[in-house]
């Protein structure tokens, strides 16, 4: 049945086509194109990612993967990928159905309705309008994700009562930083020449300064963070960051479990000092040395300058962004005016064209996604040879490895064209084989 849905709301978003509002412009049809065949790329490389799940348990794995753990990992990754399928498909149906009938245009006029004499306030209705129905309309799909799916494979610890505290602290969170942000880049887009560069300067501002923020204030809002006790552990990760010459100011155990049975282990901090923080699921299912191979793995992302070039990028690309929105959100620029006919508003304006700007970007995102997913997974391979290298075997990393892969229920054996379009890390089989070359 699933199957069937897409096929269903394509053609009921044909009728939308020819009976709706839209103004049918050459860069209208243009846009509408285009986001029709990114969701069949979509489609196809989810088609194409379940038939690439072996039914048999590749001969690698067979020491940590039964017949039957392999056959609910393949059932998991199965469910996932039809369930993202109904999932893109319905989000594209909501998007194109409040174009075709007019939505942004009506919205556009009725906040300026309330609010006729504060262009700032207006933009703030408009956005907060939007981002308030796209959270509710979401939510289904999210509460099914995680008490259905994540629930019935093993991984779900969330309770009814933490998933709705989470979501009024996410909103709050999102109230108090995200509307002074949008204020103050709706003021420059209205108030200052050369806006899209002021913008750019104080979004990256912002950036910078939440990344020194977040570890210290928003992230213990969710989570707790415990100094990690001392023992073997402890003794085994601060021998390894000296060795590697690399600063840490607090080793923390972060209580994942509550959430999911999935783990991880992060770095924070920013310059010569840095806070490692693992979940405990992770310390729970490691080795000692395949804990220190995990984190010498990240210890080589930052010794291999990968971080900084990131940011870099980042920020370079950042700025390529508001450029563009600035041509956006000109109201004397004919880009623009050919922007807001097609999605039918009549007043150019910041707040419209910051949300008709990213509808247009999200489908060359998608795309330039492939070249940075490409640049990540070559820096995968470089830490992992650091980590290799600085605890003296690829062993314990290649234990880890092939634990995270079966504990998570991944797919071993993703298919090429969802590997170039998602994943930032190489597979598990191109890590494996490059692992036991440095052996």
């Amino acid at each position: 049945m699933a199957m069937m849905l897409p096929r269903a709301m394509m053609i009921e978003l044909t009728e939308m086509l020819i009976l709706g509002e839209i103004n049918v412009t050459f860069m209208g049809l243009s846009i509408l194109i285009i986001f029709f065949l990114m969701w069949k790329l979509e489609f196809l490389a989810t088609i194409l990612n379940i038939k690439a799940f072996n039914p048999e348990v590749p001969a690698k794995l067979r020491d940590l993967w039964t017949d039957e753990a392999y056959e609910k990992a393949r059932a998991y990754s199965t469910t996932s990928a039809r369930f993202s399928i109904v999932e893109s498909t319905f989000s594209l149906f909501i998007v194109l159905a409040f174009w075709t009938l007019g939505g942004f245009g009506w919205l556009d006029q009725w906040t300026r309705s309330v609010l006729p004499d504060s262009p700032i306030a207006i933009g703030l209705l408009f956005l907060g309008v939007l981002f308030a129905a796209q959270h509710l309309i979401s939510q289904p799909m999210a509460i099914y994700d995680t008490f259905v799916i994540e629930e019935k494979f093993g991984f779900n610890q969330t309770t009814p009562k933490l998933y709705i505290i989470d979501q009024l602290k996410g909103l709050l969170l999102a109230a108090i930083i995200g509307l002074p942000l949008m204020a103050a880049v709706l003021w420059i887009f209205q108030n200052v020449p050369q806006a899209w560069l002021w913008a750019w300067a104080c979004v990256s501002a912002f950036q910078l300064l939440m990344m020194w923020l977040a570890p210290a204030v928003i992230l213990p809002l969710f989570n707790k963070f415990e100094p990690m006790p001392e023992g073997e552990l402890r003794t085994a990760i601060e021998a390894m960051a000296k060795r590697c010459n690399f600063p840490i100011v607090g080793l923390f155990v972060m209580d994942g479990s509550k959430r999911s049975t999935k783990a991880n282990a992060f770095f924070t901090g920013l310059g010569k000092t840095k806070k490692i923080a693992l979940f405990d699921t992770l310390i729970a299912k490691h080795s000692t040395a395949e804990l220190v191979a995990i984190l010498a793995h990240e210890i080589g992302h930052f010794r291999c300058k990968h971080i900084p070039q990131r940011l870099v990028a980042s920020m370079v690309q950042s700025a390529v962004i508001f450029f563009l929105i600035g041509l956006a959100t000109d109201p004397q620029g004919t880009f623009a005016r050919m922007l807001f006919d097609a999605f039918g508003v009549k007043t150019i304006s910041p707040h419209v064209g910051l949300v008709l700007f990213g509808l247009l970007f999200s489908p060359v995102s998608r795309l330039l996604g492939i070249f940075s997913n490409k640049w990540s997974r070559r820096h995968e391979f470089e830490a992992d040879a650091y980590a290799a290298k600085h605890t003296g075997s690829p062993a314990p990393l290649i234990a880890a490895l092939k634990k995270l892969t079966t504990d998570n229920l991944s797919h071993p054996t993703p298919h090429s064209l969802r590997i170039v379009l998602d994943y930032s890390h190489p597979p598990l089989s191109q890590r494996l084989a490059a692992l036991e070359k440095l052996g």
